[in-house]
């Protein structure tokens, strides 16, 4: 295929995009606008063009989507080198650079990279051995604090510096944050291991701090293409600019309008200043959305329209009109689950959607729980995402703990996992023990291990013995790493180091081990369909005969993201998901649950501008996943705390245009069945009514008793469950100071944790 038939295959806007390869271009591209496509396209067509193919830098945000763009490419070029597009996540990009450069950061090549649950062990063990409490020092705060310092590119030591940083976690209780940051970096280091964020710390630590390295990638990656820009933190973005600094051909595509990670650390303002960074830039839109209805491109049209910070253009469809979008304002959660399913089941039956086809969204995890009854009830197929993922099963941790021990025996939380698992005699204390004999002599625990006589660790003579057969055990699978592919090396590990056993002597335990078939399974679909090449690190060519080796199963495995997991296109059932979990998925019908203040928009982004613009734009996100009917629900009741909460309408139901909306339905109480139609007038004047079209009126006083009554001071102590005005339900986990500085630690359902000034909180105790 020549190059004017990629280009005869695009709209003008989508055309300008592609065929523009030099300089710097931003490409904002509305909800549905073919932006996989510009993108798989654009690569193409500089390929070409006689773009070197490895000069060519593409970013992605998941590992699926890179697998496709290369598959795209490969259809519409017909030959090899979308192979040696170097295309990837972040992650795995910068993982491949920094195990070859590995010796400048000091870290060996064999490096391993740590999951959030690997992350979380290593975290409870120092909290463990500083004696604090783990109730107070709670794991997963601490590790968010470490991750956004990273993420910001802060180590331990700039973390221990920063004024503010250590003022807040001052205030909250947590003074000693600081110093686990600094363990946590050790023993990380120790390792041989890296988190998640160190792969982009430490990628920027290179190319800040070693010129040669800067050079040399700047050198290499002549074109720089990044997927979903507006998703891109701090990090992300000084790694990006370093690299296209010295010739500017860098092409970001995105939408500031689905701009919904910034508790993740996202910065929208990436993508809002780019013409801040490149002056020159080209600015081309991508407006017209191929997904949707008019109706529902429409409604999200006008919702967005009511943020400020946002980069203007008009989404478009030649789509049909399309359904009105259904409202249904419900009793409560239950009648909101019910009714959802009554609808599904009734389009599965009358019309025979796929139930593949349909989606349900909802702001939290927690509202599952309704739907999920329901739905059983009504013997719907559903799976929800965001559940346990395949490879953080227990049993698949312990198989890949061995096997990430092989390659890198300084894996300290691998290590502990497996010592003693299967059973041999290694003890809790005999793990403490050499332990501090490895603190003791500056060492790290697998060379104690290995030579427990040489440390003199304080255990007898047996217990050495089982030490030292256990060293030998992992360093037989270290021998074998360069002899077998991933699938032998995974089947020999499992078997030999008595797992497999294990499980076959427990009956109770057959669901385990069917899972650690599907482990080598994957093992064997990796191994018989990995290309057999692989790039040179120096100079990004292809190398024929590629083994797929073990430690690049593991590469592979520790990089996937949730939205890896989410492809079962065969699988006919409902989906259940979080919103943010929705984002890049598209569904014929999709039904948007709790429209209700203090749940979408969160009671954590009320009191900010900036956080409820986030909060408009995951909305914007929930209604433009739908192609051709949305329906959406709101509770006048539901249950948080095990109490009940009456809920007022969320604010972002006035967004949405009446001519979006000609039929509003009310779903009675109790029932959940559907009731009479109304009209828009009749809507208007009983359920609901949007507050831009009414005079403005005094809010009347908040009715307390309504929720139960204001704690006097002797009333309130830790563990008390209270109720605050702005921020809902909460629990006292700490009190300090007295008299009118008084304050008090509360751990809030929605908030997380908040100090509090007693005199003026007016804490309420709920009935």
């Amino acid at each position: 295929m020549n190059d004017s038939n990629i280009l005869s295959q695009l709209n003008d806007s989508q055309r300008a995009a592609v065929s523009t390869i030099d300089g710097p271009v931003m490409v904002i591209a509305g909800a549905g606008s073919g932006k996989t496509r510009v993108l798989t396209y654009r690569i193409a067509y500089m390929l070409e063009q006689k773009v070197t193919p490895w000069r060519i830098l593409a970013l992605t945000f998941t590992n699926k989507a890179a697998r496709e763009m290369t598959e795209r490419i490969q259809k519409l070029i017909g030959d090899g080198k979308a192979k040696a597009v170097q295309m990837g996540t972040f992650h795995s990009v910068f993982l491949r650079i920094l195990r070859t450069e590995a010796d400048k950061i000091g870290f060996t090549h064999s490096l391993t990279v740590y999951d959030t649950d690997d992350s979380k062990s290593l975290l409870r063990n120092i909290i463990k051995e500083m004696n604090l409490d783990p109730k107070i020092y709670v794991v997963n705060f601490i590790l968010n604090r470490i991750s956004a310092a990273k993420s910001n590119l802060m180590n331990e030591e700039d973390y221990a510096r920063n004024a503010e940083a250590k003022a807040y976690d001052k205030e909250a209780g947590k003074p000693l944050i600081h110093e686990i940051f600094a363990r946590y970096n050790k023993r990380m280091h120790g390792s041989n291991a890296m988190d998640f964020d160190d792969i982009l710390y430490y990628m920027n630590a290179l190319l800040r701090d070693f010129p040669d390295m800067l050079f040399k990638y700047q050198n290499r990656f002549q074109y720089v293409l990044v997927d979903e820009y507006q998703d891109t933190n701090y990090a992300q973005y000084m790694i990006i600019k370093k690299i296209a600094q010295s010739h500017h051909n860098i092409c970001v595509v995105g939408d500031d309008a689905q701009s919904i990670y910034g508790f993740r650390g996202a910065d929208i303002n990436n993508i809002l200043n780019f013409k801040r960074d490149y002056p020159e830039a080209k600015l081309i839109k991508l407006e017209q959305n191929y997904r949707s209805t008019q109706n529902i491109v429409n409604a999200a049209n006008a919702v967005i329209r009511n943020n400020n910070k946002q980069i203007p253009k008009n989404v478009w469809t030649d789509n049909e009109e399309g359904n009105p979008i259904d409202v249904f304002a419900v009793g409560n959660e239950n009648d909101e689950a019910t009714l959802v399913c009554d609808s599904i089941f009734e389009i599965e039956h009358n019309y025979h959607v796929d139930y593949n086809d349909i989606a349900i969204l909802y702001r939290t995890n927690m509202q599952s729980r309704a739907l999920e009854e329901a739905m059983i009830k009504k013997h719907i197929p559903y799976r929800i995402y965001g559940g346990t993922s395949f490879y953080a099963r227990k049993e698949i941790k312990d198989v890949i703990a061995y096997c990430r021990l092989a390659v890198n025996h300084y894996d300290e939380e691998s290590l502990r996992r497996v010592i003693n698992y299967p059973l041999r005699g290694i003890g809790d204390t005999t793990v403490e023990r050499v332990l501090a004999c490895a603190q003791e002599n500056g060492a790290r625990m697998w060379d104690v291990i290995e030579n427990p006589v040489f440390f003199e660790v304080p255990v007898n003579g047996p217990t050495r013995e089982k030490l030292m057969d256990f060293a030998n055990k992992i360093k037989s699978f270290t021998a074998l790493l360069s002899k077998k592919d991933a699938y032998e090396m995974g089947k020999h590990i499992a078997f030999s180091s008595g797992i497999v056993a294990a499980l076959k002597a427990d009956p109770s335990d057959k669901d385990r081990m069917d899972n650690v078939e599907e482990l080598l399974d994957a093992m064997k679909d990796f191994s018989e369909n990995a290309e057999e090449t692989t790039f040179n690190d120096e100079t990004g060519e292809l190398i024929e005969n590629f083994m797929p080796t073990l430690d690049r199963f593991l590469e592979n495995v520790s990089l996937l993201t949730d939205a890896d997991e989410k492809d079962n296109e065969e699988e006919h059932k409902v989906k259940l998901m979080t919103i943010h979990a929705a984002k890049g998925l598209e569904f014929d019908y999709v039904y948007i649950t709790g429209l209700e203040e203090n749940l979408f928009p969160s009671s954590m982004s009320i009191g900010s501008r900036r956080e409820l613009e986030e909060e408009r734009r995951l909305f914007y996100v929930a209604i433009t996943r739908a192609k051709k009917v949305l329906t959406i629900t709101h509770a006048q009741t539901r249950y948080r705390f095990g109490s009940m909460q009456f809920c007022e309408p969320s604010r972002f139901l006035d967004e949405l245009p009446l001519s979006c909306m000609k039929t509003i339905q009310k779903a009675s109480s109790g029932k959940g069945t559907f009731a009479k139609k109304k009209t828009d007038s009749e809507y208007l004047g009983k359920t609901f009514v949007p507050k831009s079209k009414l005079p403005a009126k005094p809010k009347p006083d908040f009715d307390v008793s309504a929720i139960g009554r204001i704690a006097k001071p002797f009333e309130i102590v830790k563990d008390l469950k209270i109720y605050h005005l702005k921020f809902g339900y909460g629990v006292i986990t700490q009190l300090e100071g007295t008299g009118d500085d008084r304050k008090a630690t509360v751990h809030f359902e929605t908030m997380g944790d908040k100090v509090l000034l007693l005199k003026f909180a007016k804490l309420i105790i709920p009935k």
